[in-house]
């Protein structure tokens, strides 16, 4: 019977020496529409997709691609999985028409139909070689050779890194174009909030090898809540109102100052609940600020991240 999941993990583990990549992860991606998973640099997200490409091994637990063992896939089961990274890896020495033959070729259910409506978001000409095309064409080029092999599951890892304003807005429409013409599951990966926004019907937080968050983007935010407070009556320097005061909240994710008054940020508490919890510590509400959905994922995430911007680099 098929499962109505494409992704299904299970108290996976997977660490490198003594550091943890994936922590006892228990996930599970339904079959079809754009799933986006999100993290900070090292959340587990590129072990994630080496796990279930079968390119790693986890150390305990499970990983399963349409209900197989990732570690055991059939070539059918296989095949049913495509992945895009964020280099748009493409031979260069070849003409864009040779490698469409080629493509072709190794891909029994390969569309035309798909292939020519995702090109014509670009403009290419198929007499080019790879070498000479931007950025951005090339990722319009990977991204129509992709999806018309239609692939049952297709992976894309930060697709529009490096990509400029007008080739992005066309990756994105032609991403969108080619959802909903099939029946493919799409998984997002990307920092990009406004793009997530716009494509993802499902957002998914990874941080530190587990699962945070697993709901549409919608919902997530309203997990948010921010407000800014009048605090200089209680004599506290910044640091201490941190420390004493702002970090003993439930609920409490992180604090801004700006000017003489600050902006506290919530997660999983109502605005009544944090009213109460500010009046009996004798602090007043100014007023309660909406969260845009990159605010949202930056404060959650700056739970384990200072100063996330600044964050340094770690291989996921």
């Amino acid at each position: 019977m098929c499962s109505e999941f494409c992704i299904e993990t299970h108290d996976l583990v997977k660490t490198f020496g003594d550091k943890t990549a994936i922590n006892h992860l228990t996930l599970a991606i339904p079959n079809n529409g754009i799933h986006a998973i999100v993290g900070s640099n090292g959340a587990g997200k590129s072990t994630l997709f080496r796990l279930l490409l079968g390119v790693d091994t986890p150390n305990s637990g499970s990983i399963k691609v349409y209900g197989e063992s990732a570690t055991n896939l059939s070539p059918t089961t296989r095949a049913k999985v495509a992945y895009v990274n964020e280099e748009h890896t493409l031979p260069t020495w070849m003409k864009i028409n040779a490698l469409l033959k080629m493509q072709k070729h190794f891909y029994p259910k390969w569309s035309d139909t798909i292939y020519n409506n995702v090109i014509g978001f670009f403009d290419v000409d198929p007499n080019q070689k790879i070498a000479g095309l931007s950025r951005g064409e090339r990722a319009g080029v990977n991204l129509a050779m992709v999806l018309a092999q239609q692939a049952s599951t297709l992976i894309l890892d930060e697709p529009t890194l490096g990509l400029d304003v007008v080739a992005k807005q066309s990756f994105l429409e032609a991403l969108l174009f080619a959802e909903r013409e099939s029946e493919s599951t799409i998984i997002y990966c990307s920092h990009q909030m406004e793009e997530i926004e716009r494509v993802a019907e499902n957002l998914i937080i990874l941080e530190k090898g587990q699962l945070t968050n697993s709901s549409t983007p919608e919902a997530f935010v309203e997990r948010i809540k921010s407000v800014m407070v009048e605090a200089e009556h209680l004599g506290l320097s910044a640091s201490s109102l941190k420390a004493e005061v702002f970090e003993k909240l439930p609920g409490f994710i992180n604090t801004k100052s700006i000017d003489e008054s600050y902006q506290l940020t919530f997660v999983d508490r109502t605005l009544e609940q944090i009213t109460a919890d500010l009046n009996a510590r004798s602090i007043n509400i100014s007023f309660a600020q909406n969260v845009s959905l990159n605010q949202a994922v930056n404060a959650f995430l700056s739970k384990h991240h200072s100063r996330p911007s600044q964050a340094k680099h770690t291989p996921a």
